[in-house]
């Protein structure tokens, strides 16, 4: 504990010097992430596959390729966001000028996950460190080799008095969470973002929360072969590629209307038979489930005997491997845990509807998802699933690809979180908007002060109605 408090101190009179406010510093320091990813690229490939037998093209693809992705754009729009905006202000304030400044919080700690232990730390700390500010990572200790790596190659490259690393366990991380932070970041389970905000509310300190929800996918009824088969290869992409299932964004489970649902389910084998091989289990193209504490949870999911009957493909485990293969299941039963909590593994749920806008109802019954997928061609289905249903985001005709996308915000809502990061909003999310106005001594409006009457009462109310050209004739008697 003595050591951790001694880090923090370092870490606030760091942000107290100034010294992170400077544009220069937080260029360094992006310019040193992109030069670690680059110079230890195959360090992180053999971390990732020791901790989750990721593949090297999918741990580039959702790991180091989004943190270089995310690190450029940063350091090249960085004097753009930290520049102040100017703002309109009403005639009434005339002379005036008014801006809004971005300025930093101060002293953040950024909580990791273990799925996407690379992407999912470094992500949060760019947007941090655009913003100017000093950083505690936390690691996920469930990825260890991924966490031994960030606490050893961090302080190598970034100004470690001002990005630390902290590594260790659930009490290490409730250390953490008793300190004093300016901001706190995590991402993780709902059960865990609670203690995680019940801690910061000790102190007010604002939290963003990036959960997870169960994603359904809507599957319209397509006349086009071509467009189903993209549809099934991208469901799967969706399920089954990024950490076999084992991610906040991934696809939870499938809505489909009843008689669409037997093309839907025969292409699917078809297709996860050429990704993964006959037998999924040796295939390095999926990734095993993280721990044996994950594996029992998903294997007690497939135990209740009705679930294990609406099996249709797949089903079997390797517990020395930790792998499952890609399972689907028809129509199990909607009160089972399967249907009720975040599945976060590579079983995937198909449920028949009579309608394919009973979806939204559907949907609806549930706790808000952090995004969902609809693959259809019709623009009202379209526009009811954007008007009628709430989620952290929507997506059309392909998954996961929005958590890509620097442009647009990533985040959840309701149950799947709050506050939202990427790109410029991950400036957002680590800054405060600082309003600044500035006024002239002249001229002075005495209808502002006491003793008041009805006069007063009259030009206060065009003040707030009118501009300042109105109240110019009114002062002059020449508006009534």
């Amino acid at each position: 504990m003595r050591e951790l408090e001694d880090g923090l101190a370092e870490l606030r009179q760091t942000f107290k010097s100034g010294r992170t406010r400077n544009a220069a510093w937080r260029k360094n320091q992006l310019r040193a992430l992109i030069q670690l990813i680059h110079d230890k690229e195959d360090k992180i490939f053999e971390a990732l596959l020791q901790d989750l037998g990721k593949h090297p093209v999918e741990s580039y693809r959702d790991e180091i390729g989004i943190i270089e992705k995310s690190a450029v754009n940063a350091l090249n729009c960085l004097e753009k966001w930290m520049a102040p905006k100017k703002s309109r202000l009403p005639l009434l304030f005339f002379p005036a000028k008014g801006e809004v400044m971005s300025e930093p919080l101060g002293v953040v700690l950024i909580f990791a996950s273990w799925n996407f232990p690379i992407s999912l730390a470094l992500d949060p700390v760019i947007g941090a460190i655009a913003a100017g500010n000093t950083v505690v990572l936390k690691p996920s200790e469930q990825a260890p080799e991924c966490a031994l790596f960030l606490a050893e190659f961090v302080p190598l490259y970034l100004d470690c008095k001002a990005i630390k690393v902290i590594g260790g366990g659930a009490d290490v991380g409730e250390q953490l969470l008793q300190q004093k932070w300016d901001k706190i970041f995590f991402t993780g389970s709902p059960r865990v973002g609670r203690v995680v905000m019940s801690a910061a509310a000790k102190h007010l300190t604002p939290v963003t929360l990036e959960l997870g929800g169960k994603c359904p996918v809507i599957v319209d009824t397509l006349s086009s072969p071509s467009d189903i088969k993209v549809t099934v290869k991208r469901v799967i992409g969706g399920k089954w590629g990024p950490c076999s299932g084992q991610a906040c964004i991934g696809v939870d489970y499938v809505l489909v209307e009843e008689k669409f649902a037997p093309t839907v389910i025969d292409l699917l084998k078809k297709t996860i038979k050429k990704f993964y091989g006959d037998n999924p289990k040796d295939s390095k193209n999926i990734c095993r489930i993280v721990n044996k504490h994950h594996f029992g949870r998903l294997h007690k999911l497939l135990k209740d005997p009705l679930v294990a009957a609406s099996i249709i493909h797949g089903g079997s485990l390797d517990e020395e491997k930790l792998i499952i293969e890609p399972t689907i299941l028809l129509n199990p039963p909607l009160d089972a845990e399967i249907m009720t909590e975040e599945i976060f593994g590579p079983l995937l749920p198909i449920i028949t509807l009579n309608n394919i806008q009973e979806s939204i109802e559907f949907i609806n019954s549930r706790p808000k998802p952090l995004t969902i997928y609809a693959f259809t061609k019709d623009e009202t289905l379209q526009r009811q699933i954007v008007s009628e249903t709430s989620s952290g985001s929507v997506t059309f005709n392909d998954t996961m690809v929005q958590f890509a996308c620097d442009e647009l915000p990533f985040g959840g809502v309701g149950q799947s979180g709050f506050g939202r990061y990427h790109g410029k909003y991950s400036f957002d999310t680590f800054s405060h908007e600082k309003a600044i106005l500035q006024r002239s001594f002249f001229p002075e409006l005495e209808p502002r002060y006491p003793p008041w009457n009805d006069f007063k009462l009259k030009f206060i109310r065009f003040g707030y109605k009118y501009d300042y050209f109105n109240l110019l004739l009114l002062l002059m008697g020449l508006k009534k």
